[in-house]
């Protein structure tokens, strides 16, 4: 299996050399290409057109890593959740999430998460290893096939790196299937389309400026000050606010793309009027959106959620000044796949 092609990962170029090197013509890769991520082949004898032999190259010398799906389970509030098996065994979860105009996957980069935030459950996995840039592409594919590619309005357009795992700990691979979800002859998901979150590895949003990625970048704040993030985000011990809030400000200044900071709010701990007026200070001026969270029960966490009464005047102190805010309505809880919640149980 190491020494086979795997295919769901390869661009359109990549695809094309591999047939040449085999004789064939280069628009046989395209061929290859449109299966795979126009409509979602699982088997290569899916692919009609191709000529025999070449569908026996592909048998016998590459691999499409497929995602096998274990469960699908619907909240009350329409909120879908896959429960994936990876080609080892391992287990990730994927979920989409259905608005009036849009139906978003929220997608896993990796199986764990090595970061450890007191607040998310995937953390508590610690990481099992990266996920490929076809096993990230194969989430929104194997999604797709399931809700059917013949009703438009429940075609995936959205995808947000929000699943398990930190997507710029796993860098590469998320670039890779940005470019493959945005190709035309693919998914065709617009760059802007696209959510990259992380809880704030400096250096790898450089690395997002330098490359010109025009996704939204998607920070989890949840916290006003370092000594609280200490606690929530673990990582803020190296890389503190204003290294933070500086990197992002460089990421908005090469896109123009407002930064979406998420704060979830937690009883007793980041939900007092005090953290809101901090909150104003830190970002007066800076061109966000705060995104507030009412906190999700995360099994074994050490954190409540706010009370509704004490998320309200959190939210209506932001509103006073002119930092641009909103408040997310809490949704898929009953499947527990609301942010912080996926963890695989199998």
């Amino acid at each position: 299996m190491e020494g086979q092609h795997e295919l769901r990962g390869m661009q359109l170029d990549e695809l094309k050399n591999l047939v040449q090197e085999q004789g064939f013509p280069p628009y046989r890769g395209e061929q290859i290409f449109l299966w795979i991520h126009g409509k979602g082949a699982r088997d290569f004898q899916e692919m009609t057109d191709l000529p025999a032999e070449l569908r026996t190259f592909l048998l016998e010398e590459t691999r499409l890593q497929n995602l096998k799906m274990v469960e699908r389970v619907r909240s009350d509030d329409g909120v879908i959740k896959f429960l994936w098996e990876l080609f080892d065994g391992l287990h990730i979860e994927s979920v989409i999430i259905k608005h009036e105009k849009r139906t978003t996957l929220c997608a896993s980069t990796q199986v764990g998460c090595r970061f450890n935030c007191p607040i998310c459950a995937t953390g508590k996995m610690g990481k099992k290893r990266d996920l490929t840039a076809g096993e990230i592409t194969a989430q929104v594919i194997e999604a797709q096939n399931v809700l059917g590619r013949d009703k438009n309005e429940e075609n995936i357009k959205n995808v947000v790196f929000m699943g398990m795992g930190e997507p710029l700990d796993n860098l590469e691979n998320v670039l890779r299937s940005i470019e493959l979800f945005n190709h035309p002859m693919g998914t065709n998901i617009g760059s802007r389309r696209m959510v990259i979150s992380t809880c704030g590895i400096v250096p790898a949003i450089y690395e997002l400026v330098e490359k010109n990625i025009q996704s939204v970048l998607a920070v989890s704040l949840h916290a006003p000050n370092d000594e609280l993030r200490d606690e929530l985000v673990p990582l803020n011990k190296k890389y503190p606010l204003q290294e933070l809030l500086t990197a992002c400000k460089s990421y908005f200044d090469a896109n123009r793309r407002r930064i979406s900071f998420e704060y979830a709010l937690f009883d007793g701990v980041n939900d007092s009027i005090e953290c809101a007026q901090e909150l104003q200070k830190l970002l007066k001026g800076f061109p966000a959106h705060i995104n507030l969270i009412p906190a999700n029960p995360v099994q074994g966490a050490p954190y409540k959620e706010s009370p509704g009464e004490r998320v309200k005047a959190f939210y209506d102190e932001l509103k006073k000044s002119r930092l641009d805010v909103s408040l997310r309505e809490p949704r898929g809880r009953s499947i527990e796949s609301a942010c912080g919640q996926l963890y695989p149980t199998i």
